[in-house]
């Protein structure tokens, strides 16, 4: 683009605005030669427009006239009107705006001033970095002013920082176009790797064997939703998961529990691993045996490749820092978020608590996709199921079902529902006189690149633990060592620390 010098025509009525300058004598970051030379080439070419309009927006003009003039643009991109000269002059007048931007004369000037439209791209962009280095000086003076100020809280202020951060950061992320053969390699060497795999699948295994022949496992980039009312499993079943995963398959696991603390979570992976009713884990008292049973099986999560973070409270902004970190420093391959109505935004303000949850429920389909991992995160229902009628059909969870956002349905790719007939129907058979004891339902009602169905798990409320259908109950063995049990100290491993548990058999655990 080449600026033909004008500067100092006297047609030009209007005074100059002064920059702003900060109280070091600093000018805010701004290019009025580039901003009207943009608005120029935008007049001067027809498509000029389209290169442009997902890069700027009336707040990247540092002038409050320039302002105004992208904004009638934008006006007549909207309605597909022609965008020249005369046009804009139209829209301005209008829009009682014409006199403020210095009138008909200095629209035409704009114009004047262009030469050619070949760079009007990289003037754009120009405009936007100037704009986001404005709006970075605006949150750092901002930020600092409440830093000094003592009754505001740090923590909050930490939170509100993180989220402004955050706000103008994603204003610059644009992810340009790809042509489709490398995109076609990628997918041939995915369907290569799965076929070379015993198990033909091309994402992360669960350990339960429907299912993932279902899913053909858990696919990265996946926001997968898993939602019941209360007393279902939610929790169980994600942890029966968590253990397959980090310890049969040795996939690196977070959990981010923001209900329960990491004691209360690994007294329930205890109870899922060795098959001890978690009422025993609680008071201690085990028999010989039982402590055998524990000493043996409770070697499985020493050294598993399970991270737990129970920070309460936990927004979408922490998550996405602790996520990346996890991923970066221990390769984490698979998020658990328990679950995703206790999350917040903070330091965002929202009309109502739907928002919240919907920008929530979205930042999780960006994180999914900016780590290229499967993310699951358990969702409450609200009371219509509890309405409906009685019966296996009639309690059966549905879409419309789920709490406080619809935009959790639009942005999962996968969305599941745990139901156990038994816990509604209180007998041992169904209408249809089909044995529905210890029977939980998964139920994969939308699979946004797969098929919807209802796979049947076996539920063992006394171990906090699902099972495959198919399994028979498994019974402990005995193990083949002396009755007295050393003492021994295995270290249990969070992200917040390390713990060391030293259990013997007359000691009371308190877990």
């Amino acid at each position: 683009m080449e600026f033909i010098n004008n500067r100092n025509d006297s047609r030009r009525k209007k005074p100059e605005q002064k920059p702003l300058v900060d109280t070091l004598g600093r000018m805010q970051p701004r290019d009025k030669d580039v901003e009207e030379a943009v608005l120029g080439a935008i007049m001067l070419e027809k498509d000029a427009y389209t290169v442009v309009c997902d890069i700027l927006s009336p707040q990247s003009f540092y002038e409050p006239e320039n302002q105004k003039i992208y904004e009638a643009i934008q006006q007549l991109g909207a309605s597909q009107r022609p965008i020249d000269m005369l046009t804009v002059t139209e829209q301005l007048r209008l829009n009682n705006q014409l006199e403020e931007v210095g009138g008909p004369v200095f629209i035409s000037e704009l114009t004047s001033r262009v030469a050619s439209a070949a760079n009007v791209e990289y003037h754009a962009r120009i405009i936007a970095q100037k704009y986001l280095a404005r709006e970075l000086i605006s949150f750092a003076t901002t930020i600092e002013s409440k830093a000094y100020d003592e009754s505001n809280d740090v923590d909050d202020l930490m939170q509100e920082a993180e989220g402004k951060l955050f706000e103008i950061s994603q204003r610059n992320v644009k992810k340009d176009f790809t042509q489709i053969d490398p995109v076609v390699r990628q997918a041939i060497e995915q369907i290569q790797a799965a076929a070379n795999r015993a198990t033909g699948l091309s994402g992360l295994e669960t350990g339960f064997h429907e299912l993932d022949k279902t899913t053909s496992g858990w696919q990265n980039s996946d926001l997968i939703i898993i939602a019941a009312r209360p007393a279902m499993g939610k929790t169980a079943f994600v942890l029966s998961m968590a253990k397959n995963m980090a310890v049969n398959y040795n996939i690196p696991v977070a959990v981010f529990s923001l209900e329960m603390s990491n004691i209360q979570l690994v007294n329930r992976l205890i109870c899922n691993t060795c098959e001890l009713e978690s009422e025993i884990i609680k008071s201690g008292r085990l028999s010989d045996r039982q402590w055998d049973q524990l000493m043996s099986r409770i070697k499985q999560l020493h050294s598993a490749p399970l991270y737990i973070d129970d920070t309460a409270s936990l927004s979408i902004f922490e998550l996405r820092t602790k996520a990346r970190r996890l991923v970066r420093e221990h390769g984490v391959k698979f998020i658990i978020i328990d679950y995703l109505q206790l999350m917040n935004a903070s330091g965002m303000k929202f009309g109502s608590r739907e928002q919240e949850v919907s920008m929530i429920s979205r930042n999780l389909k960006q994180l999914a996709k900016e780590l290229n991992i499967p993310i699951v995160a358990l969702s409450q229902l609200n009371r219509s199921v509890e309405n409906r009628g009685d019966g296996r059909e009639g309690k059966r969870p549905q879409l419309s079902d789920l709490r406080e956002s619809g935009a959790i349905e639009q942005d999962a790719d996968i969305v599941c529902f745990i139901h156990r007939p038994e816990y509604y129907i209180k007998s041992d058979q169904d209408g249809e006189g089909k044995d529905i004891r210890n029977l939980a339902l998964f139920i994969i009602a939308k699979h946004r690149n797969g098929q919807v169905k209802d796979i049947q798990l076996r539920f063992k409320g006394q171990y906090t633990r699902f099972e495959n259908w198919e399994e028979s109950a498994s019974s402990f063995e005995e193990a083949t060592i002396g009755s007295k049990i050393n003492d021994e100290s295995i270290p249990v491993e969070f992200t917040g620390g390390t713990a060391d548990i030293s259990l013997a058999p007359n000691e009371t655990a308190d877990f």
